[in-house]
C-alpha cells in the first residue's frame, strides 16, 4: 500500500446493524504529545455523552510519548485509541480515521488543535438547520506554541447559512482548516478521502464537497489551528514543497471547476499563492536568518506565477539577503 495514494480511497458504508451516534470526533497523532492532552480536554469539555459521540485517537505510530497512556490518563475511558502497526503517513491515518468512524457527523481533530467550547452544539445546529448541506465549518484562529494568537481568520460572511458561489471562492483559495471543518459520513462515503499530496489536500477535498454538496457556515470562532514547527506543513515550507504541492492541488482541484472559469481561476491561484510564497519567504528570514530556505520559496514562487510586482517584491528580499550577506564579511 503506498503512502500517498493516487485516487481517492474508499470509504466503506457502515453495516446497517452499527449503532450511529450523531458525531464521530476522529483524532488522527503523530508525535504531537505536547499539545494532545489539551485537544482531548477540549473536545470532553463539550460534555456530550458516547452515545451521542464517538472520540477516537488514531496514532500513526509515534515515538515521542505514550500516547494510550496519555489517552487513559485523560479519557478515563471515554476516548477509544487504536495504534496503527507502523507509520502510514498522514493521508492513510485520515483514510483510518474515516472508515473507523460511525457518527453521522465526522470531525477530524488534529491532534495539535483545540475546539471551543459550543463547537459541536453550533456545528450541529448547521446541520440541523440545513439538512441539504454536505458539510459545515467554521470561523478559526490560528495560534502559536504556546496557545497565543497569531491570526483571526477573516469571515465568509457575517451570519450563519449557506454560502453562495462557495464552489468558486474555495475553488481560488484555500479557506478552512480542518479543525473547523465537520462533513457528513455519507459524503466520505460517496466521495472518498484524501489523496495526491500531504500538503493542500485538504483544500482538494473541501473543493470536491463544494462541487457536489452546499456547505453552511457560522463566523463564529470556535476552531483553534495550530502553527508550528514540527507539524507537516512546517517541514514543507523548509524547502519550498509546499508550494509544490499547493501547484498540485490546483491541476486536481481543475477537474471540479466549472469549464468557463477554469482557466481563470487557476490564473488567480497561481497569482496569490506566488505571492504568499514570497510571504512566506520574508517570514521564514526572520525566524532563521536561513538564504538556503528563502531562496528555494522565491524559486517556488516565480514557478508557480510571474509579474512585475512579484519581481520587484523578490528584489527587495534579494537585497536583504545581499545586505546580510556583506554585512557578515566586514563585521568582526
Amino acid at each position: 500500500m503506498t503512502r500517498i495514494p493516487s485516487s481517492p480511497p474508499t470509504i466503506a458504508p457502515l453495516p446497517p446493524a452499527t449503532a450511529r451516534p450523531l458525531w464521530s470526533v476522529m483524532i488522527p497523532v503523530y508525535n504531537c504529545g505536547q499539545f494532545l492532552k489539551e485537544t482531548l480536554k477540549s473536545v470532553l469539555a463539550q460534555a456530550l455523552p458516547e452515545e451521542q459521540m464517538q472520540i477516537e485517537v488514531v496514532d500513526d505510530a509515534s515515538s515521542d510519548i505514550d500516547v494510550a497512556a496519555l489517552v487513559h490518563q485523560v479519557g478515563k475511558g471515554r476516548i477509544h485509541y487504536f495504534r496503527q502497526p507502523q507509520n502510514m503517513g498522514s493521508l492513510r491515518n485520515f483514510e483510518t480515521c474515516l472508515n473507523r468512524s460511525r457518527g453521522q457527523l465526522v470531525h477530524l481533530l488534529h491532534g495539535d488543535d483545540t475546539v471551543a467550547p459550543g463547537y459541536y452544539r453550533q456545528i450541529g445546529q448547521l446541520f440541523t438547520q440545513y439538512p441539504q448541506a454536505g458539510a459545515a465549518f467554521c470561523r478559526y484562529q490560528c495560534i502559536d506554541e504556546a496557545g497565543e494568537k497569531v491570526y483571526e481568520k477573516t469571515p465568509e460572511q457575517p451570519y450563519d447559512g449557506l454560502l453562495d458561489n462557495w464552489l468558486l471562492r474555495i475553488g481560488t483559495r484555500q479557506q478552512i482548516q480542518y479543525v473547523a471543518m465537520t462533513v457528513r459520513r455519507e459524503v466520505y462515503e460517496k466521495l472518498g478521502s484524501f489523496y495526491g499530496i500531504t500538503y493542500g489536500e485538504d483544500w482538494e477535498m473541501w473543493v470536491r464537497i463544494a462541487r457536489h454538496y452546499p456547505v453552511a457556515y457560522t463566523p463564529q470562532i470556535l476552531a483553534f489551528y495550530r502553527e508550528h514547527s514540527i507539524s507537516i506543513s512546517g517541514n514543507k515550507f523548509l524547502n519550498g514543497e509546499h508550494l509544490q504541492d499547493l501547484a498540485q492541488a490546483m491541476e486536481m482541484i481543475q477537474e471540479h471547476l466549472p469549464e468557463e472559469q477554469k482557466r481563470q481561476i487557476l490564473k488567480e491561484s497561481r497569482q496569490y499563492y506566488a505571492g504568499y510564497g514570497l510571504q512566506v519567504a520574508h517570514k521564514l528570514w526572520d525566524q532563521l536568518h536561513n538564504q538556503q530556505v528563502v531562496q528555494a520559496q522565491i524559486k517556488q514562487a516565480f514557478l508557480l506565477y510571474k509579474s512585475p510586482r512579484l519581481y520587484l517584491t523578490s528584489l527587495k528580499l534579494k537585497a536583504i539577503l545581499t545586505l546580510h550577506k556583506v554585512w557578515n564579511r566586514v563585521s568582526p
